[in-house]
């Protein structure tokens, strides 16, 4: 198969793009900026675009059977909003699949980004805009609705672990089974032909934020700390954000609906082990 893959170089990207490349298929990467893949140099297409500007999309899509997209706004930016990169930039992407008379079009969203709850997120609001685009665009799609991934959890734990102490938000236990990059990078390869599906996917192994916290601790050799803050805190520091234009806004509205929200998906898949990932990423330092 020919695949354009859109965001190619990020975590989950590279993933994606190691996956198909492993498994023969004929890969055109592209992302902001390019570079070469260790493991698999030489054996993928790759050429810079920014999906915001159509002009730079012109062509690329010509003669793929299938488009992958991994992009999405994951940090803050002054400059740039998630309208800007998950809305429209994929719809940039998804017209000229359509101009090109590509049949398969798949697309990594989130959990529940679609719930009448989440539209005051810019993120998942945006990601549930761009799905409907891709829902009325006559293309057989595959849209994945995964619940998080390793790294970021351990990403967000660590600094606090460091310090001593770990705040969760509210006082009722909210759970998720995240899943390893790998291992969505591999279900995707497995099923960018489905015709018009969707997957609420995670991983193997569920665990609440608590759980999750004396793990981290635990690996750390220290006694756990736990405190909670009311969820109401992040709405404040949210409008905080966009007084100031700082561009983080989005990411705090993000972060409180996850930390309050329960991420556990009904499709769970991977070979991958998040307790065993923690005991191996989760030290400070490491």
């Amino acid at each position: 198969m020919k695949v354009l893959l859109a965001g190619a170089y990020g975590k989950l990207g590279t993933d994606v793009l190691k996956s198909l490349v492993n498994k023969g298929h004929e890969v055109l990467a592209t992302d902001l900026h390019v570079k070469e893949v260790e493991g698999i140099e030489g054996r993928y297409q790759k050429k810079a675009a920014d999906v915001t500007k159509p002009e730079q999309l012109a062509g690329m899509c010509d003669g793929m059977d299938v488009v992958m997209t991994t992009v999405g706004l994951t940090g803050g930016s002054t400059t740039v909003t998630n309208y800007d990169i998950d809305y429209q930039g994929n719809l940039n992407l998804l017209n000229e699949a359509k101009k090109a008379g590509v049949k398969h079009f798949t697309y990594v969203s989130v959990l529940k980004a679609d719930n009448p709850k989440a539209a005051n997120s810019p993120m998942l609001d945006a990601k549930a805009k761009f799905e409907n685009k891709l829902k009325e665009s006559g293309l057989q799609y595959c849209i994945l609705r995964p619940t998080g991934y390793f790294y970021d959890i351990v990403k967000v734990f660590k600094p606090m672990i460091e310090k001593g102490s770990v705040t969760l938000l509210g006082n009722d236990p909210v759970s998720c089974n995240v899943i390893d990059t790998p291992d969505l990078a591999d279900f995707m390869t497995e099923h960018m032909l489905d015709d018009n599906k969707t997957y609420n996917i995670g991983g193997t192994e569920e665990y609440t934020y608590q759980q999750i916290a004396e793990m981290m601790f635990a690996v750390n050799g220290k006694e756990p700390v736990i405190k909670r803050a009311p969820a109401w805190l992040f709405d404040i520091l949210a409008w905080i954000q966009k007084i100031r234009k700082t561009g983080k806004e989005s990411l705090i509205r993000f972060s409180k609906w996850t930390l309050t929200e329960s991420m556990v998906a009904d499709t769970r898949y991977g070979k991958n082990s998040f307790k065993k990932y923690i005991e191996e990423n989760g030290r400070i330092g490491a």
